[in-house]
């Protein structure tokens, strides 16, 4: 066992969010939070400075990025309240004077600016929309009317067109790209891949004649980029590995793009011809920025995130002429030794009907050793070989960490993210039981001391686990977990009910039984062990009411708060948060529920 550390020592390390490049690749901003609170920073290129520009004025949490204004002279910030994701969009100058841009009724989504127009996602008129907002005039423009969510959109280099993603298709699964006119008129389906599969945008080229964009038809995801006047497109890779395009670099360069293989994400450059070239890095995740043009610096000159299980993260500059790379953000450590990070091991095993599943896992070094099934949300996303702080902090207790990329995870290509679809709380609970079956046969470990813990889908997939497969857990950690589907499609927002729950189970009316199969609300009485349940009162993904239902219906069914569950609301936090003194708070329950609950066994 390594020497322990504080909590509030790990939880305190200040990290940055978001960089982005500035327009004449002279300076990157980012959220950054050394003074214990999240505050805009921007830092020279050339000497590695960073200056604060803000205080107080952004969120606390940095959940969501921000843009720069294209004078460089001022950013656009996504500005909630107490982390409801509400967004307004709101600017900030580099003397740190701020004021609202677009404020309206919905959840705002900066997508691009060009010149005096922002281009913007609402859900103010119900689902999410486009939106023209234009500062010489004040006024917004609604661009689109879509029944589904419209997802990610730029202007044209010229200002003309606009390019963006959504679906018009029955199946839920599919998404297009689009390019329209800028004021949303003449929209046209580029009909890149075939209907269910997922078309995305990334970036125009710099004569506006070509698009950078993705599809999974075949698979996995590849790369292509599409002419505008032949509509014709060219595809890169051989399609044999998941490839997410990223931007165009300038004058005809290439372009950069991320590969994701075993838990790990791989930065590459493809030139001209075709060729791809791996950056020279840890393996671990290394990307580009992802939002709008904040990789290009310019000159040739990148910006990359990169960390691994056991660094964190470091903000980089590499030269795609030369090769090199310089570190313009060191990983900041404190008072915690980082020789105590244990490393993740990349782990698979096969589930109950065969398919092989991946995952990670973490070696405490105790033995035998406790452990936590660490459940990731989405459910499309994935755990990868990053620094991870809670399974570090859970490592360093004592406790070996799981972490399983069941079915529905990215990473693994088309047909493994959608084999959930119609089936939320099925084969994929049955991945992490058959994981936790997995781990419990290893001999470093206590079997009798395992618990389950997650967030957001995660936290759906810790109830599940505790009221299905009661036999497995010692204990479960359920964090802004969901509960009762009916509740949830009524609660949460108009682009999650459309893009999460109807995409993964259907119209709640017509499938109102597998709605009330899939709740874990339904099963409360079978709840067997601990259970601590924590939750956001102003989460606005998955309500409080999701928590507050589950609660009652312990109640109801004779269980008792402080004895058989624990149950705690956090106030002024959403859907999770990133805040120093929010992120302590949550190590300490984390912490004292482990304490008394599980180590004490």
């Amino acid at each position: 066992m390594t020497e322990e550390f504080s909590l509030e020592d790990l939880a305190s390390l200040p990290e940055f969010h978001h960089p982005a490049a500035s327009p004449d690749g002279e300076r990157v901003a980012v959220y950054y939070d050394g003074t214990g609170r999240n505050e805009l920073h921007v830092v020279d290129v050339a000497t590695g400075e960073m200056r604060r520009v803000s205080d107080g004025e952004v969120p606390r949490n940095a959940r969501w990025p921000f843009m720069w204004a294209p004078d460089g002279e001022r950013i656009y910030f996504h500005n909630d309240d107490a982390g409801d994701e509400q967004n307004d969009v709101w600017e900030l100058d580099l003397d740190g004077n701020a004021s609202p841009v677009v404020e309206d009724s919905g959840q705002c989504i900066l997508f691009d600016v060009h010149g005096d127009r922002l281009l913007y996602g609402s859900s103010a008129g119900g689902q999410m929309n486009l939106y023209r907002y234009d500062r010489e005039t004040g006024t917004s423009d609604r661009l689109t009317e879509y029944e589904l969510g419209v997802h990610f959109a730029s202007f044209s280099p010229d200002g003309d067109r606009i390019a963006y993603g959504t679906n018009e298709s029955d199946d839920l699964k599919n998404s297009d790209v689009y390019v329209a006119d800028a004021d949303g008129s003449n929209p046209r389906n580029l009909e890149i891949g075939v209907d269910g599969s997922e078309s995305r945008f990334a970036d125009w080229s710099a004569d506006g004649t070509e698009l950078l964009v993705s599809d999974d038809t075949e698979d996995k995801t590849r790369c292509g980029v599409y002419d505008l006047e032949t509509d014709e497109i060219e595809w890169f890779g051989a399609g044999e590995r998941v490839e997410n395009p990223v931007a165009f670099l300038p004058d005809e360069r290439g372009f950069l793009a991320l590969l994701t293989r075993r838990a790990a994400v791989v930065p590459l450059v493809y030139d001209v011809e075709g060729n791809a070239t791996e950056l020279d890095l840890p393996v671990g995740v290394a990307s580009f920025p992802r939002y709008g043009d904040a990789a290009l610096l310019g000159d040739g000159r990148v910006l990359v995130e990169q960390t691994t299980p056991t660094q964190r993260p470091a903000l980089l500059v590499h030269d795609v002429g030369s090769g090199e790379t310089r570190t313009l953000i060191e990983p900041e450590y404190g008072d915690v030794d980082p020789d105590s990070f244990a490393d993740a091991e990349y782990v698979t095993f096969e589930s109950h009907d065969g398919l092989e599943i991946g995952g990670l896992l973490y070696d405490s070094g105790e033995r035998p050793s406790p452990a936590v099934v660490k459940v990731h949300g989405g459910p499309a996303s994935h755990d990868l070989r990053r620094f991870d702080q809670r399974a570090q902090f859970l490592t360093n207790r004592g406790y070996s960490v799981l972490e399983i990329n069941y079915r529905g995870s990215l990473g693994r290509g088309r047909e493994f993210k959608n084999s959930l679809v119609g089936d939320w709380g099925g084969a994929e609970q049955d991945d992490i039981a058959e994981g936790v079956r997995w781990l419990r046969e290893r001999e470093r470990i206590d079997e009798e001391r395992i618990v389950v813990y997650g967030g957001s889908y995660g936290g759906y997939s810790a109830y599940w686990q505790m009221v299905r497969y009661p036999e497995l857990y010692a204990a479960g950690i359920a964090w802004v977990g969901v509960t009762d589907l009916h509740d949830m499609y009524e609660n949460t927002m108009p682009h999650f009910r459309t893009g999460l729950m109807e995409k993964y189970l259907g119209d709640p009316e017509e499938n109102h039984d597998l709605y009330r199969e899939r709740s874990p609300v339904e099963y409360a009485e079978n709840l067997d062990k601990p259970l601590l349940m924590v939750h956001g009162v102003n989460d606005r993904r998955v309500p409080v009411s999701q928590a507050r239902l589950f609660r009652d219906a312990l109640d109801d069914v004779g269980f008792e708060e402080g004895a058989d569950y624990e149950y705690e609301e956090l106030g002024a936090e959403g859907h999770g948060s990133t805040d120093i003194d929010q992120k302590i708070r949550s190590f300490e329950l984390l912490d004292d529920f482990l304490d008394r609950r599980v180590a004490a066994q």
